[in-house]
C-alpha cells in the first residue's frame, strides 16, 4: 500500500485502506443516504464513520477465518446520488449504479438508511432470481406505509416480498423487538419465513445459537442469499450511534457468532446500514459495523479458498 493510499485511508474514504476497485473479486460501496429516516438522522454519515473505523482491521488475519480480505477487496467509494430527489428516483440509481459493481463484484454496501436495501435487491435479483434473505433487525420493516408515506427504511422487506425479489419461505428475521401491529411484526413468518426474536435470543451463546444457526442453514440452503444487517439490531449499549436504537437488544458477540457460522451460505452481497455516527459513543457503533463487515468479507474469502467450512478458530 502507497503512502498516498494510506493518506487517502485515513481521510475516511477507504475501507481497511484497500486500494481502487481494479480486478477484485471485493468491494465496499458506500451510499450516504438517510432520507427516507422516521426518528434520528445522520446515517448518510456511515460510511465515512464505518471506514475510519476500519484502519486497525487492515494488518492481520481474522481471528476466526485465518485470511484476510484486504488483498481481495478494493473501494468503490461512494455512489453518486442525486441530490434533494424523491425517494424512488434515489433508489432508481442505487439499483442502476449498484447493478453494474454486482456484475463485476461481491460488493458490501455501508449504508445510509435501511430504504436502499430494495434497490439492492432489486439489482440481485436480476442477476439470481428470487433471494434467500438473512435479516439482522430490530424492527420488522414490514409495514405498508412508514408514517403515511408509502415507501421508506420500515417498508422495504415487505416490499421485496410482495415484488418477489425474496422468496418469503427463505427469509430470516433475527433480533425483532419494537413494537408494532402483529400483522407486521408476524408478517415474514405469516408468509412462511423465520423469525427469532431478540427475547427469544436472551441468554443464548454457543451451543444455544448453533442450533438456530443449524435451522437456518437446513431452511436457505445453497439458493443465492443476500445479508442485511442494521446495526440497531443490537443493543444501544453496544451501538448507540442509530437513528431508531431499542433496548434489550443483541450482543456484539452474538451478530459475530451468526456471522461467523452463516458465511458458508452462498451469500451473493451484503449491506449494513443506520450507522448514524452523530450519535455514537466512543465510535462503538462504527466500530461494531466494520468489525461486523469485515468478518463477513472474510469469511466470503476462506469460502471462496475452500476453507469456510474449517476455520482456523474452531
Amino acid at each position: 500500500m502507497a503512502i498516498g493510499d494510506f493518506a487517502y485511508a485515513m481521510d475516511g474514504n477507504r475501507f481497511l485502506a484497500a486500494g481502487a476497485l481494479e480486478q477484485q473479486p471485493f468491494a465496499v460501496v458506500g451510499i450516504p443516504f438517510d432520507g427516507a429516516v422516521t426518528n434520528r438522522p445522520g446515517a448518510r454519515f456511515g460510511p465515512s464513520g464505518i471506514r475510519r473505523a476500519s484502519l486497525m482491521l487492515c494488518d492481520g488475519m481474522h481471528p476466526y477465518f485465518g485470511v484476510s480480505p484486504l488483498e481481495h477487496l478494493g473501494d468503490g467509494l461512494d455512489l453518486r446520488l442525486p441530490n434533494a430527489s424523491a425517494l424512488a428516483q434515489v433508489r432508481a440509481v442505487v439499483e442502476q449504479q449498484a447493478g453494474r459493481l454486482m456484475a463485476a463484484h461481491h460488493c458490501v454496501f455501508l449504508g445510509g438508511d435501511h430504504s436502499v436495501t430494495l434497490p439492492l435487491l432489486r439489482a440481485a435479483h436480476r442477476r439470481h432470481g428470487p433471494l434467500a434473505l438473512v435479516h439482522f433487525d430490530a424492527h420488522c420493516d414490514t409495514w405498508h406505509d412508514h408514517f403515511g408515506e408509502p415507501s421508506g427504511h420500515g417498508t422495504w422487506t415487505w416490499e421485496a416480498i410482495n415484488e418477489g425479489l425474496v422468496s418469503a419461505a427463505h427469509v430470516v428475521q433475527i433480533g425483532l423487538r419494537s413494537s408494532g401491529e402483529r400483522a407486521a411484526r408476524e408478517y415474514v413468518a405469516d408468509q412462511g419465513g423465520l423469525i427469532f426474536t431478540a427475547r427469544a435470543l436472551r441468554g443464548k451463546d454457543g451451543d444455544q445459537l448453533g442450533a438456530i444457526i443449524g435451522q437456518i442453514r437446513e431452511r436457505l440452503g445453497d439458493r443465492p442469499c443476500y445479508l442485511t444487517l442494521d446495526i440497531d439490531c443490537l443493543d444501544p449499549a453496544f451501538a448507540p450511534g442509530t437513528g431508531t436504537p431499542e433496548p434489550g437488544g443483541m450482543t456484539s458477540s452474538q451478530v459475530m457468532t451468526f456471522l461467523e457460522e452463516l458465511a458458508g451460505l452462498n451469500m451473493v452481497g451484503m449491506d449494513c446500514v443506520e450507522v448514524a455516527p452523530a450519535y455514537d459513543h466512543a465510535e462503538l457503533s462504527s466500530q461494531a459495523a466494520a468489525a461486523f463487515v469485515w468478518t463477513y468479507l472474510s469469511g466470503q474469502v476462506a469460502r471462496r479458498q475452500g476453507g469456510a467450512s474449517t476455520p482456523t478458530g474452531r
